[in-house]
């Protein structure tokens, strides 16, 4: 099952709230405002800064900002800057020492074909596609249709 961290979903979280809120935003505001404790949202502030996702500003007035807008914001990046590399084995894009069963695999490097799909299909998504509100489909209200066999 591919499965994306409880963390990646947070920092989707904490992006979206911050693009919501514009301006530069406080973890403790962020925290309150998401529903999420302050230890959590500050971890993925500080990981999403490490990947220049966010800026961190100090001083009376200081927070967290974004540096662009989630419409530009592919889903990917911020999937590695919480999670690492984007793949489903161990293996990624030929890395070494990671298994140990590399030396006598017999599909050793055929996942990378796999890997890069995944990861051109998560770059083609952004965050503001995911932490967009839900809207009810037309036929979401729909009465069912029960056919007789």
């Amino acid at each position: 099952m591919l499965r994306v961290s409880k963390l990646t979903d947070y920092a989707v979280v904490v992006l979206s709230r911050l693009e919501a809120e514009g301006g530069v935003q406080t973890a403790p505001g962020l925290a309150s405002a998401t529903g999420l404790t302050e230890p959590t949202v500050a971890k993925v502030l500080k990981m999403l800064a490490g990947a220049g996702l966010v800026e961190g500003q100090r001083g009376a007035r200081g927070g967290y900002r974004l540096l662009r807008p989630l419409a530009e914001l592919p889903l990917s990046e911020v999937i590695v800057a919480i999670d690492g590399p984007i793949a489903l084995t161990a293996c990624v894009d030929g890395g070494f020492g990671l298994c140990e069963a590399e030396h006598v695999c017999p599909v050793r490097g055929r996942w990378d074909p796999v890997n890069a799909a995944i990861r051109e299909a998560l770059s083609g998504i952004t965050v503001a596609q995911i932490a967009a509100p839900r809207t009810t489909p037309a036929y979401a209200n729909a009465m069912p249709v029960l056919v007789a066999q």
